[in-house]
């Protein structure tokens, strides 16, 4: 299962859906898909607003900023994912804690 959870200024991205291999997973591709559109797109805006570390393993998004654009971007990407996990709740669990 993915687990992305927001903590304040800190997103965590973990695990594998496990929907399917690697390559063939609509999940995960749909996961990354979203993240990686929304990481391109604050970074074109403003390169600073964010840092992003990923290990392979998991992926974390350090929100530097928290001006407008940039809240909405991040409140856009955590529906869009609400809204894959909704249909694949054994692959994808999204939590918010601020």
């Amino acid at each position: 299962m993915i687990k992305v959870s927001k903590d304040n200024n800190l997103i965590t991205v973990k695990g594998h859906s496990g929907m399917a291999e690697y390559g063939k997973d609509i999940v995960c591709a749909s996961v990354s898909s979203i993240i990686y559109t929304t990481i391109n797109a604050i970074a074109s805006i403003d390169s600073l607003a964010i840092e992003v570390t990923d290990d392979g393993k998991t992926m974390v998004i350090k929100l530097k900023k928290t001006d407008e654009t940039l809240l909405k971007l991040i409140t856009n990407m955590l529906e869009m994912l609400k809204a894959v996990a909704k249909d694949y709740p054994k692959n994808l669990s999204v939590k918010e804690n601020a």
